[in-house]
């Protein structure tokens, strides 16, 4: 029998749809501008996934929000080992969570949140002084660490199922830097996680310009008059916007139509209401993951991406470097619609098709 530990940063990911591009000193702006918890429900749907698989498992949560009630909710009767100090969980709250499942000696440390939460856990552990494996379930805005699973069922799969274990980065950026353009990524810690194909790479950070394939895209853009273009983040997307002919969030999402910006660093609400009748998003895969959502731009929602169509774009590069394309939407049923092969956009005229996994 497996003995898991569970803890959930429950506000993780909150600031993402709403604009904020990470939760780190932000949690009330995010609740002012209307968002609600993401981690809660990831976890739920990678403990779901972990009993589906009919493995023997002795659950450890911490109390409460930070990860007893979606334990409950997933159909486990978790041993609970502590709870939170105070109604506004804190990162100590996770640290100490760490140390009581380091204690009651659990051979796995499942934690749903971002990269800090993953700093959190990290240090906390090597504190310790235990060589516990730890294993992230996706729920943040940036999730830069190579300790991730791909997405919360791929977590709840490989956390009952691996064997063996590998060191992997734990790393972490200054949000209010991301906020204002920059990436600073720095490495955090080195920890064991569990070794399985549906782990997350490292993020590697790309710098250069596309120009060749920028004013192809803005060409095309300038050619539709009647379509709205929901444009993501990354420096392929900057430079499409450059070439539009407007300074763009170059890790925000903006929205244009006809020559006029109608939202910059839009929020989820912003590009619904910037909608037209004939949509569509233009993305580039993030980093050297391959995600086209669920990475860097969840205000690109499982709402917007009904209503449009998808287009990827990227250098050629880029895609020898990622070989597949990820989905992580939040939504499984839409996670399952973009899955298959995809038109990736490489040059003027010339595109590739790569398989959205």
């Amino acid at each position: 029998m497996r003995r898991i530990g569970v803890v959930v940063n429950p506000i993780a990911g909150m600031g993402g749809r709403v604009g904020l591009k990470g939760t780190d000193n932000k949690v009330e702006e995010a609740r002012r501008r209307g968002a609600e918890p993401r981690a809660p429900d990831r976890a739920v749907q990678a403990l779901e996934h972990m009993r589906q698989q009919g493995v023997d498992v002795e659950l450890l949560a911490y109390g409460g929000v930070m990860g007893e009630d979606e334990a409950r909710e997933a159909g486990y009767d978790p041993e609970v080992v502590g709870y939170p100090g105070d109604e506004d969980t804190s990162r100590e709250d996770t640290r100490a969570a760490v140390a009581a499942f380091v204690d009651a000696d659990v051979d796995l440390v499942l934690f749903v949140g971002g990269d800090g939460t993953a700093v959190d856990v990290a240090e906390a552990l090597d504190e310790s002084g235990a060589d516990t494996p730890m294993l992230g379930v996706p729920a943040g805005v940036k999730v830069y660490s190579s300790v991730f699973a791909v997405t919360p069922r791929a977590a709840g799969r490989l956390a009952v199922s691996f064997d063996r274990t590998a060191t992997r980065e734990v790393n972490d950026i200054d949000e209010d830097a991301f906020r204002g353009g920059d990436v600073n990524t720095e490495l955090k810690a080195v920890r064991p996680v569990p070794v399985g194909e549906d782990l997350q790479s490292s993020k590697q950070i790309g710098g250069g310009t596309v120009e060749q394939l920028a004013e192809a895209v803005a060409g095309d853009c300038m050619e539709e008059p009647e379509t709205t273009f929901v444009l993501g983040p990354g420096s392929t997307l900057d430079a499409v916007k450059t070439e539009l002919g407007f300074d763009g969030a170059p890790l925000g999402v903006d929205v244009w139509r006809n020559g006029d910006l109608l939202a910059g660093d839009a929020t989820e609400s912003e590009i619904l209401a910037a909608l037209g009748e004939t949509n569509r998003i233009v993305v580039s895969p993030i980093g050297g993951q391959g995600f086209i959502f669920g990475r860097g731009n969840p205000q690109i929602s499982p709402a917007v991406i009904r209503q449009s169509e998808v287009e990827v774009v990227a250098s050629r590069k880029k895609l020898e470097d990622i070989g597949v394309l990820r989905v992580d939407t939040g939504d499984p049923d839409l996670d399952e619609q973009l899955r298959g092969w995809q038109r990736v956009r490489v040059g003027k005229f010339e595109r590739r098709l790569l398989k959205v996994v």
